[in-house]
């Protein structure tokens, strides 16, 4: 007679469980060794319970919306232990059978759409069971200039390899867009080109059936007959095997490139060179690769005036560094001035915790460029507007009378702000207001510093 195991409020075996956390490391060791007796098959790795287990603790940790099916992610765990065998069998046998993702749009920049592909919860799981097993074998082949969803690499290390090219005599960028590129990518050929790193046929199986699962729209399913849907767990690795078909082509061309996903820039001495190296990418992309390319936007010029991943080159007099592309400083103005409305409820520190979040965000990602005078006038300017609400918030004479004396200003010059006519924002450039509400008590309501933020984030970098 068996006994019975213990099982977590999620529905998942205590056993494995507590395996998953002293047998992880051992079991990669056991598999390399019987791998390299010839002994077991990817799909084997695949299913193996500790590789599912830790699928289902990362597809629950990275949150994200039900698909199709309605299904959370916190039903995951207990969705995964009660049909645990027959999904394990499926599998195995190929059987498996996806569900047609969900398609979302989102706005872009320009205003048109970015169509994404929400796949179902436990489709995401196998997505990533897959991917933990796939990832690691397939990454060590990509190309060193490509920095885009891989493991220890990003958008920053990007930029500085393009400062070193421009630092080498590149004065001139080749900036070649791909239209809709993640739903273009031609189905027969990614197989062909994954075909070179895997030989199971199980799992490319599973991935091809992934690739054709439809899409539910309106509430009709439609085929997929190319693209790899953004949202799924597979979709980066797939797209950077498709474009590791241009990494070896520039290569092996001797060209100097920087790739990041589907943005990628080619850095030529001279604007001719870069003209003739735009057409001949250009028909390698749409004849060998079955891309399209965005002529209206892939340009040549100079790196100092063209974006990439959001970012300009800047000489300066200490050597090349980087800047926010001026589009970039716009955005984040207007999501701060759309924050700081004069009209809009909400407590002020939750209002100073919204704002937090972006510039942080913000902060860390273009805080490694030159831009100490932007982020002095940008805070200044944050000041003023924060002012300006705190005033409006205050309507009354007498309200504005009592903020203003408990902030410290004398009784006249307090009862005679009170009593002006000007307009909020007149008034929140007033000495008096700047008296009152300073920067630091700002800061102490619960508002970063700008300024601090960029000067720890420049000095990390």
């Amino acid at each position: 007679m068996q006994r019975p195991q213990n099982t977590s409020p999620d529905g998942w075996p205590q056993r494995d469980r507590l395996e998953t956390e002293g047998y992880a490391g051992a079991c990669s060791s056991v598999f390399t060794e019987i791998e390299q007796r010839g002994g077991i098959r990817l799909i084997d790795r695949v299913v193996d319970i500790n590789n599912l287990f830790n699928a289902c603790k990362r597809v629950k940790a990275n949150k994200g919306a039900p698909g199709i099916d309605g299904m959370t992610v916190d039903e995951l765990f207990g969705h995964v232990a009660k049909y645990r065998d027959a999904l394990i069998r499926k599998l195995k046998d190929g059987s498996y059978e996806p569900m047609p993702v969900k398609r979302v749009e989102i706005p872009k920049q320009d205003g048109s759409k970015r169509k994404l592909g929400i796949p179902c919860v436990r489709d995401r799981m196998v997505q990533q069971a897959i991917y933990q097993v796939i990832g690691k074998l397939i990454d060590p082949h990509f190309s060193d200039m490509s920095f885009g969803f891989r493991p220890q690499r990003n958008q920053h290390q990007a930029i500085k390899k393009s400062i070193a090219y421009y630092e080498q005599g590149y004065r001139v960028v080749v900036d070649c867009d791909l239209k809709s590129y993640f739903d273009t990518i031609h189905h027969q050929k990614l197989m062909e080109y994954l075909r070179e790193f895997i030989s199971d046929r199980t799992v490319l199986k599973l991935i091809w059936k992934f690739l054709r699962s439809g899409i539910m729209e309106g509430g009709l399913i439609s085929p997929t007959e190319k693209g790899a849907p953004q949202g799924g767990v597979l979709s980066p690795l797939l797209s950077n095997v498709y474009l590791n078909q241009l990494d070896k082509e520039l290569e092996r061309r001797g060209h100097k490139f920087v790739r990041f996903a589907d943005d990628f820039c080619i850095y030529v001495k001279s604007r001719r060179a870069g003209e003739r190296v735009l057409e001949s990418i250009t028909g390698f992309l749409e004849d060998d690769l079955k891309l399209t390319v965005n002529q209206k936007k892939s340009q040549v010029g100079s790196p100092t005036k063209l974006k990439f991943l959001g970012f300009c080159l800047h000489p300066t007099a200490k050597g090349i560094g980087c800047r926010p592309h001026h589009s970039a400083k716009k955005r984040f103005q207007a999501k701060l001035k759309g924050i700081t409305k004069r009209n809009r409820s909400g407590r002020f520190d939750e209002i100073a915790k919204e704002i937090n979040q972006v510039t942080v965000g913000w902060i860390n990602y273009y805080g490694i460029g030159l831009m100490k005078k932007y982020i002095q006038s940008i805070a200044q300017w944050l000041n003023h507007r924060l002012r300006q609400m705190i005033w409006k918030r205050w309507k009354k004479i007498g309200t504005k009378y009592r903020q203003l004396r408990r902030l410290g200003i004398w009784h006249e010059e307090a009862w005679k702000v009170s009593n002006s006519r000007k307009g909020y924002w007149r008034v929140s450039k007033s000495e008096t207001l700047h008296k009152a509400i300073k920067t630091k008590t700002l800061i102490k309501w619960g508002l970063k510093d700008l300024n601090q933020l960029y000067e720890r984030r420049y000095l990390s970098y």
